[in-house]
C-alpha cells in the first residue's frame, strides 16, 4: 500500500511536468496544441487522483490548500472531457500549480521530514 508521502510526491512530479510543459510554449500554442493539452489534461488527472487519495485528516489540518476543487478538477477532465475550457486549464496551469506545487512541498517538508522532497 502507498503512503501518503508517495501521492504527495505524485502530485510534485505532476506540478513540475505542468510547469515544463507551459514554459516551453505561448498560450496560444498551447491552446491550439491537442498534444500539449492533453499532457497537460493527464498530469491534473493525475494531481486529481492522488489528492482524492490523501486522507481526510491531513487535508483537513491543511485547509489552505482547495483540495476539494482541484478534485473536481480532474472529474471535470474525465467525466466532461468534450466541455472543458482551455483556456481555464492554460490559466490554471501557469497561475495555480507553481501555488500548489509550493503547498505541497510545504506539506512533505512539515509532515514527513524524514522523506525529503525531491
Amino acid at each position: 500500500m502507498r503512503h501518503e508521502d508517495s501521492f504527495l510526491r505524485d502530485i510534485l512530479s505532476a506540478c513540475r511536468k505542468i510547469e515544463a510543459i507551459v514554459a516551453s510554449t505561448s498560450e496560444d500554442n498551447f491552446l491550439n496544441d491537442e498534444v500539449l493539452t492533453a499532457a497537460v489534461l493527464h498530469h491534473l488527472t493525475v494531481i486529481g487522483e492522488a489528492i482524492s487519495r490523501l486522507s481526510n485528516e491531513l487535508r483537513e489540518r491543511w485547509p489552505q490548500v482547495p483540495w476539494r476543487q482541484i478534485i473536481a478538477v480532474r472529474h471535470r477532465i474525465v467525466h466532461a472531457y468534450f466541455d472543458l475550457d482551455w483556456q481555464i486549464l492554460w490559466d490554471a496551469s501557469t497561475g495555480d500549480i507553481p501555488e500548489l506545487q509550493r503547498q505541497v512541498h510545504k506539506i512533505l517538508i512539515t509532515e514527513f521530514a524524514e522523506a525529503r522532497p525531491e
